[in-house]
């Protein structure tokens, strides 16, 4: 089955009941049983919920894995995977990488005796300098956020099977109609599935996917155990959205790359991030891993003017200041104070994060108007 059709049939069966064809929602905490421990596969709607089922197989066929998981977030999904490590376990995670995850790693998870290093992964040769016997994950972002750097996932799969670690790769930006991680040797796939795979900012969830029973029957105890899940409401909305990522992410992709090379030529634009541009310095990996470049793209102003940045997006009309991103209205944000501000700031310029930077989640508008908001508000 294709991705074009998985995307809609993937996972999913008709309703036993009355033959449905749309998953029903399933709005109920608990199940009748015939006897004690007696029922059809389902008591609790923590540790199980058809509707929420439903989603998981979506999650994993789209993904090429077999289990899937759904989390009351994306926050919470990555919390899942740092609760497979013990005190004194360490991760090394590439430097670039959405403030959230950033928060929870340092703020939360350093606390409990974790240790994380953050590296520039673009040369994966960094990453093997700083694996010890106590490395138990690498964290990659790919596409990273917000700077779209591009990292090699068969290269880093390849260090961590030979150090016996498990990858972990955040495909949010990219998503699996344009990129597939375990197919490239990640261990585990993770999603803010309130971008992309929901697509209409009305759902905040998260999604994780792997492919081996054992990992995953964990993650399973560790979603039950700790109760992020998310509702039957919100599962039914991402597998709706989900039945049109393909053409969605036809058109992000489009106006993603109208829009780069209308920046990329702007006189008052210093640089432009997007990594379909063949002087993007791993465009090559990009190309090889990824089927299209996306509808993320990063820009500054000339000469790193913080009020000029500001201005910019403060003035834009069919871009809405806002944060998130993935949805199929176009978003314009200030990583620095937004998105990434939990980040210190010597710590984000050292990644490019400066205070000129403006991340646009382009989305599915018209072309020509997307491309006039930013001429007007730029001047």
């Amino acid at each position: 089955m294709k991705f074009n059709t998985k995307v809609i049939h993937g996972g999913q069966e008709h309703d036993p009941a009355y033959g449905s064809v749309m998953p029903p929602i399933y709005q109920t905490t608990t199940y009748a049983q015939s006897t004690p421990g007696g029922h059809k596969g389902y008591e609790y709607s923590r540790t199980h919920n058809p509707t929420r089922n439903t989603l998981e197989n979506a999650f994993a066929s789209i993904e090429n894995g077999n289990y899937g998981l759904a989390f009351g977030s994306g926050l919470a999904a990555i919390d899942a995977i740092l609760k497979l490590l013990q005190p004194g376990d360490e991760v090394v995670s590439t430097n670039d990488l959405y403030g959230g995850t950033y928060r929870l790693f340092t703020k939360i998870y350093e606390n409990f005796g974790i240790k994380f290093h953050f590296i520039g992964m673009e040369n994966t040769s960094r990453i093997e300098e700083y694996i010890t016997p106590d490395t138990k994950l690498i964290w990659v972002e790919t596409p990273t956020n917000p700077m779209m750097n591009i990292i090699d996932i068969v290269a880093v799969s390849k260090i961590a099977k030979k150090n016996d670690v498990l990858l972990a790769v955040d495909n949010t930006f990219a998503t699996p109609y344009l990129q597939r991680p375990l197919d490239l040797g990640a261990d585990i796939v993770m999603h803010s599935a309130t971008k992309y795979l929901g697509g209409h900012s009305d759902v905040v969830m998260g999604a994780l996917v792997v492919k081996d029973k054992d990992l995953a029957d964990k993650l399973y105890f560790i979603q039950n155990a700790s109760g992020a899940i998310c509702g039957p409401q919100d599962s039914f909305l991402v597998l709706r959205g989900i039945k049109t990522l393909h053409i969605r992410m036809q058109r992000h992709c489009e106006n993603g790359k109208a829009i780069a090379i209308y920046l990329a030529n702007h006189p008052k634009i210093e640089n432009v991030y997007w990594p379909g541009f063949e002087s993007h310095p791993n465009f090559e990996v990009a190309k090889s891993q990824m089927d299209d470049f996306g509808g993320m793209v990063s820009f500054t102003t000339k000469g790193n003017n913080y009020e000029e940045a500001i201005r910019i997006v403060e003035n834009l009309k069919i871009f809405t200041l806002a944060e998130s991103l993935g949805g199929v209205e176009s978003l314009a944000g200030h990583p620095a104070s937004m998105t990434h501000a939990s980040i210190p700031k010597e710590e984000r310029e050292k990644t490019g994060i400066v205070d000129s930077l403006i991340r646009l989640s382009v989305g599915i508008e018209d072309e020509g108007d997307l491309i006039a908001d930013l001429e007007q508000a730029i001047g």
